[in-house]
């Protein structure tokens, strides 16, 4: 496959290469861009191909602790499986590395697959993914991708992939079905509407631990507060509705006399037009 031979050699930033017993499953490596909550992290992950490939995207799946992606799910990208529309067969497995790196600094917004953790929490395990070890592959972070020197260039391939990344536009899935897009030049707060509809923030994304617990104690605190500022329970008179009541007992039976007064009569009536006709 010419795409694994092309990825063979392990560069500063990523390094890619299928499975000895399944070509359509790769193991990728790729270093958390600089000057991010993701510098000095080593990301490891899989790339399952789909037998249409390269007509077809590939899925993404990251296997390291990272704050930005959930670990073992498909992440949601255009370059991906979750969106055939917009994948396009110029792009490759190199492509679609660059574009990884360059996407973890952007923020999730409801992304499937995204999470957003505080840079604190990031930059922790961005520390600790150095010691990831792959079980399935055997890959070892100490030793997937080449050390950083102050002469690291990016080579030609690299540049004409990191063009096509710059062109991609990602899209971010809301609740209602409705689309955002980000662009991967663009900064990771910067995000533009990608259709004619417009969404709500969605807070429907995986939160990070200390959002969970920071969550819980301003809800604890606004149950109190609205218990306060609640106003007391009050009983409200029944005079009206006993009135009504009384009102309907007394047409109830005022009803039942009259027709029973026209009964008593029918039956008079009948009584004494028999008595004439015997006459």
């Amino acid at each position: 496959m010419k795409e694994a031979a092309e990825l063979r050699d392990p560069t500063e930033h990523y390094h890619a290469q299928p499975l000895e017993d399944n070509l359509f499953e790769w193991h990728f490596s790729v270093r958390g861009p600089p000057d991010s909550d993701f510098d000095g992290g080593l990301y490891h992950g899989r790339i399952v191909l789909p037998p249409e490939y390269p007509m077809k995207p590939p899925s993404i799946i990251l296997l390291t602790p990272n704050g930005r992606f959930e670990v073992g799910k498909k992440i949601c990208l255009s370059i991906s499986g979750h969106h055939p529309e917009t994948w396009q067969p110029s792009w490759s497995i190199r492509t679609a590395l660059i574009a990884i790196i360059g996407f973890m600094p952007t923020k999730g917004e409801g992304a499937i697959g995204s999470l957003d953790y505080t840079p604190e929490e990031r930059k922790a395990l961005a520390k600790k993914s150095q010691d990831f070890c792959c079980e399935t592959c055997g890959c070892s972070m100490h030793s997937a991708l080449l050390a950083l020197t102050p002469n690291s260039n990016l080579s030609a391939e690299d540049h004409k992939a990191k063009e096509l990344a710059q062109q991609i536009n990602f899209k971010v899935q809301r609740p209602a079905g409705r689309w955002f897009s980000f662009d991967a030049e663009a900064s990771p707060a910067a995000v533009v509407e990608g259709s004619q509809h417009a969404a709500a923030p969605s807070t429907s994304h995986p939160l990070s631990p200390r959002h969970r617990a920071q969550q819980h104690s301003q809800q604890g605190q606004n149950d109190g507060r609205d218990v306060s500022s609640r106003p007391a329970f009050t009983v409200t008179p029944r005079q009206d509705q006993d009135e009504s009541h009384g009102g309907s007992v007394v047409l109830i039976v005022v009803l039942t006399l009259a027709l029973a007064a026209l009964i008593f009569r029918r039956i008079y009536l009948a009584q004494e037009y028999k008595f004439d006709y015997e006459l």
